[in-house]
């Protein structure tokens, strides 16, 4: 408790001041923290200083796309196909990887193209993240960027099977 009948020493407003300036300076930090850490699918912190800095928010509205895009370019150099998994988000770099969640599914997938840009929607799942997910409609989504990986035109395409491999890429069925 503090005493008012007393003179308040330099001492002890400096350590008010040091606790005052600590509550308002890590409190965006443990903020940000929060939005981009922690996943065991990816680096619990992000590589790219680029995608620390941007603000994204826990939860989002997300639509997917897919058929009338397969076989084009995305912004970040990937070829899309329905097997690839990955999102687009308007500001995060590319390889930026976001922990997806919902309703109880959750997936790590690459940024990969930009958008959306209809619906009001925060971000666009390729048809691949959708099926993983179970979505099938515009939704709210949680996220979280929880690292980078390099941009390559492989990221995205799902790891090749061993019966893929020995086949050439053909699926028996």
């Amino acid at each position: 408790m503090i005493r008012l009948d007393r003179p308040i020493t330099t001492p002890f407003l400096a350590l008010l001041a040091c606790t005052a300036c600590a509550a308002f300076c890590v409190a965006p930090t443990v903020s940000a923290l929060a939005d981009t850490a922690g996943a065991t699918a990816a680096p619990s912190s992000p590589s790219n200083p680029q995608a620390a800095k941007t603000k994204v928010h826990p939860t989002g509205i997300a639509t997917w796309f897919g058929p009338g895009f397969y076989g084009q370019q995305t912004a970040c150099g990937q070829t899309l196909t329905p097997a690839v998994v990955g999102v687009a988000n308007r500001t995060l770099p590319c390889g930026t990887l976001v922990q997806v969640s919902y309703r109880g599914h959750i997936l790590t997938v690459p940024v990969l193209d930009r958008g959306p840009y209809t619906n009001h929607a925060d971000w666009d799942l390729t048809a691949g993240a959708a099926q993983a997910l179970d979505i099938t409609e515009t939704v709210r989504i949680a996220t979280r960027v929880v690292g980078s990986a390099p941009n390559t035109p492989a990221l995205g395409v799902p790891p090749i099977t061993p019966e893929e491999a020995a086949t050439g890429g053909a699926q028996a069925g």
